[in-house]
């Protein structure tokens, strides 16, 4: 079968469940990685601990890999499995907001400001890493609840049966 004789809904639900995978990886990282306090001091200690550094670099990775496939995957495939013409990136987060799988556009924006500076911005400033590694933190939790409203609009506007879905996570 061809890739555009796949249904709409059947490459949504596709997507979903890579992103229950992401969602569980990205969530045993974070529970991982904020076991610990991560301040300044933290952040210099990476030079001289490369398992910190290793959960690090794992959880950023996780973190901008799930924000990805969401907004440039799920998000857009949701559309078109509801007969919706997916639009440019903010269009689909807009109307995710207005259908009620995004809390907040500005909230993802700003966690996707975050993952650039995660990626590029690497260690400039201790201080100033801390700081956005404790956002990330609290943004990686937005991310993991976005797949789960999806999944429950999934159940819910689409109807689709519990056990053609994901697990919660």
């Amino acid at each position: 079968m061809s890739a555009d004789a796949i249904l709409p809904k059947d490459r949504f639900l596709a997507t979903l469940h890579i992103v229950a995978k992401e969602s569980v990886h990205l969530e045993w990282s974070r529970a991982r990685l904020f076991s610990e306090t991560i301040n300044q001091g933290w952040v210099e200690s990476l030079v001289v601990r490369p398992d910190l550094a290793e959960r690090l670099e794992a959880f950023v990775s996780r973190y901008g890999r799930l924000q990805d496939t969401v907004a440039d995957k799920l998000l857009p495939r949701w559309l078109q499995a509801l007969a919706e013409q997916p639009g440019s990136q903010i269009e689909v987060l807009n109307r995710a907001e207005r259908l009620g799988v995004l809390r907040e556009v500005t909230a993802w924006l700003e966690a996707r400001q975050l993952r650039n500076r995660l990626i590029h911005e690497y260690m400039m400033d201790a201080a100033s890493f801390a700081e956005d590694l404790n956002l990330a933190e609290a943004y990686s939790r937005m991310l993991i609840d976005t797949y789960r409203r999806l999944r429950t609009d999934a159940l819910t506007r689409m109807a689709l049966p519990d056990d053609a879905l994901p697990a919660v996570v």
